[in-house]
């Protein structure tokens, strides 16, 4: 019998995701503070905008988790063991060729990163020392993406929570020794990093090692079927193109802010730290979305796929809200935590409301997110980015000119809303791939 799908069983899957999204902010807390010790600023700039070029260029290969997550969801809920194994290799082998395609063309990609983000000539020559000794990792990294989407679509987030606590917690005591023990500096927490990178891979593939039980994972006539990997291809191409134009809009966001000013910008990115949180909060219940669907649509349950989405979307509503109600409660306070500045603050406090609003505005497009990747409607999601994402430009055109930057605001809680319409109209194919599966 299939196991129930309710509130408990939600609530198992989302709140590892939850402690384990908490843990992201506390590394790179540390990883600022260590060579912050060092008493100069190069050091702390160079390991800052390593970090973002290589968390940027690893972003681009999100698609491998939600896609990974999708197909295996569908087949675990089919009951098909050998193909969610032969999706396990099949992830894992793009992982590992586009790791070292990176890795080969890493003096370009680097060139091209720090013309788009110039730093002085001594931070960028800091920041390339990190650069070269983390691009090792790019295969581990990138598999992290598999491995991960593989054990969220099995409801087996626990284990994603150890994964995260081991590397993280790792990488802190290696950054402690390697930096104020040994003085390596910048080349220190690069190879702590590494490390970590590499020891949470083999952390993984210990908690999926059912998926290499057997001869499934060696099954070459099933790994490289054509039917298979033509379906992957598309569904991982058409996320992907729905993640670069959702980040082109993110990124617009802060540059549109920037013509407004210093100090607009500054406020501008203090309140966007308020919607990542809401971001990692939520994620939990999207991935739950994610692996409830997908089983759903794997055992033709229409049923199961109603009531994955109720369930799931009403935990994310309670979150949203109370995340609204923390920020208009408590924004202000946080704001002066996170800046000493007057101005920053004072301007911050000014556009707070819409920071207030977005967790509530925001939820339908999220948690949709979550249900079409369960669906592995990536096509859906990709055409809803591609009709969204120009209204959201438009918007900016329309609204800066006259009301500044709460237009860009308002501007971008109107992206969500169209996120969440444009998602919601293509629904109804979604319980008709639970009844066709």
């Amino acid at each position: 019998m299939a196991e129930a799908i309710n509130d408990r069983r939600v609530l198992t899957i989302a709140l590892p995701i939850v402690l384990s999204n908490a843990t992201v902010p506390i590394l790179g807390a540390v990883d600022t503070g260590v060579v912050g010790q060092l008493g100069e600023a190069a050091p702390i700039g160079a390991v800052g905008i390593g970090a973002i070029i290589l968390t940027a260029i690893y972003w681009i290969f999100g698609f491998l988790r939600m896609g990974t997550a999708g197909l295996v969801a569908q087949a675990h809920g089919a009951r098909d063991v050998a193909e969610t194994g032969a999706i396990l290799m099949r992830a894992l082998m793009i992982a590992a060729a586009a790791g070292v395609v990176f890795i080969l063309l890493q003096v370009p990609v680097f060139w091209a990163a720090f013309q788009v983000s110039p730093a002085s000539v001594e931070v960028e020559s800091l920041a390339r020392d990190y650069l070269t000794i983390r691009v090792w990792g790019a295969p581990g990294a990138i598999a992290i993406y598999a491995l991960t989407g593989w054990l969220i679509a099995l409801e087996r987030t626990r284990a994603v929570l150890i994964i995260q606590v081991w590397m993280n917690g790792l990488n802190i005591v290696l950054d402690l020794i390697f930096v104020l023990q040994f003085g390596w500096g910048v080349e220190g927490v690069a190879i702590a990093t590494l490390i970590a990178e590499w020891s949470g891979v083999a952390v993984a593939l210990w908690f999926c090692r059912e998926a290499f039980r057997g001869d499934q994972w060696r099954d070459w006539p099933r790994i490289f079927d054509r039917v298979k990997l033509r379906r992957m291809a598309a569904l991982n191409t058409d996320i992907m193109i729905r993640s670069i134009l959702l980040e082109a809009a993110f990124v617009s966001f802060l540059f549109f802010g920037a013509d407004l000013g210093d100090v607009t910008l500054a406020a501008n990115q203090i309140l966007v730290q308020f919607m990542h949180i809401t971001a990692y909060a939520m994620d939990g219940f999207a991935f739950a979305a994610e692996a409830l669907i997908g089983q759903a649509i794997g055992a033709r349950s229409v049923a199961g796929v109603r009531r994955s989405v109720v369930l799931t979307s009403k935990w994310g509503v309670i979150i949203c809200t109370a995340m609204a109600i923390g920020f208009a409660l408590g924004g202000a306070a946080l704001i002066d935590i996170m800046t000493t500045a007057p101005d920053v603050r004072l301007e911050a406090r000014a556009y707070l409301p819409w920071m207030v609003a977005a967790p509530i505005v925001g939820v339908a497009a999220w948690m949709l997110d979550g249900i079409f990747i369960g669906a592995t409607r990536g096509r859906d999601m990709r055409n809803a980015m591609l009709i969204s994402t120009p209204i959201y430009f438009a918007l900016v055109w329309l609204l800066m000119p006259l009301f500044g930057n709460h237009g860009l605001w308002a501007a971008l809680l109107l992206f969500f809303i169209a996120r969440g319409i444009t998602l919601a109209l293509r629904y109804p194919g979604i319980e008709r791939d639970a009844q066709s599966a």
